[in-house]
């Protein structure tokens, strides 16, 4: 890298003579006096102004910037000065993710980051704008989890500027700054008595979701999804390879989260509740597009739909069948007059789920099969939900020696 400081306040003339002298330039006295330049990796020239008697501090920058380009570190000073909005927005909009994860990323963004750090511009983030914006992620209420997703998209965006050379370090990596931590509270799955109580109070056209959900642990859109011929009532398996999902306000089928089809196995009671509910209501065909809202037609003989005879929308489905039935059952309080439900996840659908891994686990079923049984792709986080549920290692351990000591 070829640097030069210029001396705005002097420069250098030839007298008549052959003697060079300098003299002082129009500028003397005004302004920044030293200008300090560069030619950038790109081929353009860079330039910072330093004040008088700052020549050494000119020095020691130019002397920074080359040794940046020497270890492949260097930052266009200029390219900083985007805005975290804008430059995320950006962001956004090259991503090739699911196209709803596209949309809930955006509304993350929309929501907890643009209202309070959109405005700054790249280059003057330090950890401490993001320790201040993490205490707000924590002071608003809203459940660990979420925190946590919301500060690990922000942290994405601020990986793909400094890879783009815009930043050099992501300010949310900063030894001083800790992401959100997940609430210290164990899953307490339901007892079977609640999961009953709340399939009697559904409307029977939809109780055997409960089914589905609490008997072969699939998720409200994957049972959304189901379709008739995607049950196999002689081998007892069922075949997991679509659900409905909401992309905005528009429903699509696509393949199940992760994109992992899988076969879970169907218990006796599952399938004769099934088998009476196809009798009570056939199955019809539905055709929505698929994974995005222009996406190719795609039809399937679902097991559950609406009243219209078309695929379930789980807003619909969780205010006005799910939470009525989980008051009625006793599970959450009744609502005031004027007052919304909340949302919850402790008793939404997915807590279904939740007691069926708790009931496999009772009965000595293997992390890694209720993994793949959950659609889980990695057992390791089947395993970091659920251990606490597992029988207790130490009883395990006096019953085997026990058992041996008695056996001699």
């Amino acid at each position: 890298m070829a640097g030069h400081i210029q001396d705005r306040w002097y420069k250098t003339e030839t007298t008549a003579d052959d003697k060079t002298v300098r003299i002082k330039t129009e500028r003397h006295g005004t302004g920044m006096r030293y200008r300090a330049r560069y030619v950038a990796p790109d081929g353009s020239e860079r330039s910072r102004s330093f004040p008088d008697k700052q020549k050494r501090l000119a020095e020691a920058w130019l002397t920074q910037i080359a040794a940046d380009m020497t270890r492949g570190q260097y930052v266009d000073p200029s390219a900083g000065k985007v805005t975290f909005k804008d430059f995320a927005s950006q962001w956004l909009a090259s991503q090739t993710t699911d196209p709803s994860t596209m949309v809930n990323m955006e509304l993350r963004f929309r929501l907890h980051a643009f209202p309070y750090i959109g405005s700054r511009s790249m280059s003057a983030f330090q950890p401490m704008h993001i320790r201040t914006w993490s205490r707000a992620l924590r002071d608003s209420g809203m459940a660990a989890s979420y925190q946590r997703t919301v500060f690990a998209n922000v942290s994405s965006a601020f990986g793909a500027a400094v890879d783009d050379g815009i930043i050099a370090r992501n300010p949310c990596r900063a030894g001083s700054v800790r992401a959100p931590k997940l609430d210290p509270r164990k899953l307490k799955p339901w007892t079977r008595h609640r999961v009953v109580a709340v399939r009697g109070r559904l409307p029977e056209q939809y109780a055997t979701t409960v089914d589905l959900g609490a008997g072969c642990g699939l998720r409200q859109g994957e049972i959304f999804g189901l379709a008739v011929d995607e049950v196999d009532f002689i081998g007892g398996v069922v075949h997991v390879v679509r659900q409905v999902k909401l992309i905005g306000s528009r429903m699509v089928f696509a393949p199940p989260k992760g994109r992992k089809l899988r076969e879970v196995p169907l218990p006796d009671v599952v399938s004769h509740g099934l088998a009476a509910h196809i009798t009570r209501r056939p199955p019809v065909e539905v055709t929505l597009p698929w994974k995005t809202p222009d996406g190719p037609p795609v039809t399937a003989t679902l097991l559950f739909y609406s009243r219209e005879r078309k695929a379930l929308n789980r807003n619909y489905f969780n205010m006005y069948l799910w939470k009525p039935a989980l008051v009625a059952a006793g599970v959450i309080p009744e609502r005031l007059p004027g007052e919304r439900f909340k949302e919850s996840r402790e008793h939404g659908m997915h807590a279904l789920r939740h007691y069926y891994a708790s009931v496999l686990l009772d009965a000595g079923e293997n992390i890694k099969a209720l993994a793949e049984y959950l659609g889980h792709a990695d057992p390791g986080f089947t395993l970091r939900t659920y251990t606490h549920l597992m029988p207790n290692s130490q009883d395990r351990a006096r019953r085997a020696i026990d058992q041996a000591f008695h056996e001699s």
